[in-house]
């Protein structure tokens, strides 16, 4: 935020959360002028759930929720009213299995930024904003990506731009960075490509946005980065799509 005590600013922002099982709720910036020292109320969680993000709205923003069998959905944050910091939300998109969560949540207000999914056996895409239509809140989601044995379940859901980087991080601590540029833009419902080699039972632990390098790194043979300079350069080793 930049300044909770700017009336204009704080009434015009909001807060939106969502719930691994599913829910959002939203609440005006003004509800979270007035600080304490051992904080305060945000939300109600229910029984088996837990709190996973919360992003800061403009009003107009398109909110996004990606879950872990490979769906999505996208709507306008209008379709989510404004709730009490006690209230416990409602429900964002309707989870495929009883074993299903959400994995991210993106609030985009740039129409021209992309979306990336990465799956926890390292593959990943970028895909326009453009191939998700907009539904009704509650939905159950379009496909972001095909979830298989081989790309393992979706872990990260990120809105991208050119003008980005990226860091992946392994849950065997190894982390590589590599520059979106270097992705290219893909249909929505495509498995993607590699953009690490993982050794074993290696997975991805996280994905985060950083400032973009100019000499990006990518992963070598051995999990350690190396340099490419040229930034057309392919930043997989097996680009095959399905």
């Amino acid at each position: 935020t930049q300044d909770i005590k700017d009336e204009e600013y704080i009434n015009s922002h909001f807060v939106i959360m969502c719930t691994k099982k599913g829910v959002v709720k939203k609440t005006s910036l003004e509800q979270y002028s007035r600080p304490r020292s051992n904080g305060i109320n945000a939300i109600t969680v229910r029984d088996g759930d837990t709190l996973l993000e919360a992003k800061l709205t403009t009003g107009d923003s398109h909110v996004m929720l990606g879950l872990k069998s490979g769906k999505a959905i996208r709507f306008d944050e209008s379709k989510t009213r404004p709730m009490g910091r006690n209230a416990s939300g409602v429900r964002g998109i309707r989870l495929s299995h009883v074993d299903d969560e959400v994995i991210g949540m993106v609030a985009v207000n740039d129409m021209d930024s992309n979306i990336l999914v990465v799956s926890e056996k390292g593959y990943g895409k970028r895909s326009s904003l453009d191939d998700y239509r907009e539904t009704n809140r509650g939905g159950k989601g379009v496909k972001t990506i095909s979830v298989t044995e081989k790309t393992g379940g979706l872990v990260a859901l990120k809105n991208v731009s050119d003008e980005d980087g990226l860091m992946i991080i392994n849950k065997s601590g190894v982390a590589i960075r590599m520059n979106v540029a270097n992705l290219r833009v893909m249909g929505r419902a495509t498995q993607g490509v590699r953009l690490i080699n993982l050794k074993g039972n290696d997975s991805i632990a996280a994905v985060a946005k950083v400032v973009k390098e100019e000499e990006e790194e990518i992963a070598s043979e051995d999990g350690i980065a190396s340099e490419a300079q040229d930034t057309d350069t392919t930043v997989v080793n097996d680009d095959s799509e399905e």
